[in-house]
């Protein structure tokens, strides 16, 4: 999905250039919604310990996959040029192989079609339609004849699969059916992991356009995707607050308004810097308003 900033004290060994592949600050993205399907879950005393876990840990390795075949078919396409704000990759930076990130990639869908098997024996087949689903936007965020983060659709799948998907995904494995109220709590975690989405886009307009990436921000140009970043996030405390309103949670869910502080510096960022550095900070800061948030939430659900 995104990229979080990290460093490289020096040329890393082979396990570190794996671990800087999989992108460990960005796993907050996954284990966030499942958090929030699991509360729901509870709240309807559908909790099942195993397939929650199963949840969890497909959702991680999904993440993961991801970031590998980011990492590849952004260096196949010519994304990850020395021009590019953003932290050092992988296969750029010569760290790993394509043939090795690629065998990484499939090793960690492997490992979510596992767990996806294990779902399915005890939720459905339907779950089965999820785990395929999601892997193939994995894979064509970046890849593919005609992938969908070059052509202004990342916000878009971001906000279906990290949030609607993930969540109701999380609740369907549990409980073994949808419910209104999984939906309905999708929503505000989908604004904010999009919100993280936002950012990376933002400052990697200019690089984005050099490599013909282009993505919603180089459409609508830094001013108005800054508007965006501040849409997004508004969202994701109105769409909470709606939950309290007319959607039949408790009060609880205005927990979310804690949160807030965390919200004013990658804002600030986002709204006046155009560097690398502060906007990488923002970009992490989102991330982990994105984890604290849906933590609220969920102590929110079950209020």
């Amino acid at each position: 999905m995104t990229t979080l900033p990290g460093t490289i004290p020096g040329p890393p060994g082979r396990a570190r250039a794996w671990l800087l592949a999989s992108r460990p600050p960005t796993l907050t993205a996954a284990v966030a919604p499942v958090i929030v399907g699991t509360a729901v879950a509870v709240r309807a005393d559908a909790f099942a310990a195993g397939p929650a876990l199963a949840a969890l840990l497909g959702a991680i390795a999904l993440q993961v996959g991801a970031n590998f075949a980011n990492d590849v078919s952004d260096f196949r396409r010519g994304a990850d040029h020395a021009g590019r704000l953003g932290p050092p990759r992988a296969a750029a930076m010569g760290m790993l192989s394509e043939t090795a990130i690629v065998r990484g990639m499939l090793a960690a869908f492997a490992i979510a079609a596992v767990l996806g098997l294990y779902l399915a024996s005890v939720v459905g087949w339907p779950i089965i339609v999820v785990g395929v689903a999601s892997i193939a936007a994995a894979v064509t965020y970046t890849g593919g004849p005609w992938p969908y983060g070059y052509r202004a659709l990342g916000e878009l799948f971001v906000f279906a699969f990290f949030g609607l998907v993930a969540v109701a995904g999380t609740y369907y494995a549990q409980a073994g059916a949808l419910s209104r109220e999984a939906l309905a709590a999708a929503i505000p975690v989908g604004f904010t992991v999009t919100a993280i989405l936002v950012v990376n886009n933002v400052r990697d307009i200019e690089s984005d356009r050099v490599a013909h990436k282009y993505t919603l921000a180089v459409y609508l140009g830094r001013r108005l995707a800054r508007g965006q970043y501040l849409a997004t996030v508004a969202g994701a405390y109105v769409a909470a607050t709606a939950l309290w309103l007319v959607g039949g949670f408790s009060p609880g869910v205005l927990l979310v308004w804690l949160s807030l502080p965390a919200m004013v510096g990658p804002a600030r960022a986002v709204l006046t810097q155009t560097d690398g550095p502060p906007l990488n900070a923002a970009l992490r800061a989102t991330a982990r308003l994105h984890f604290v948030f849906a933590v609220l939430l969920a102590v929110g659900v079950l209020w």
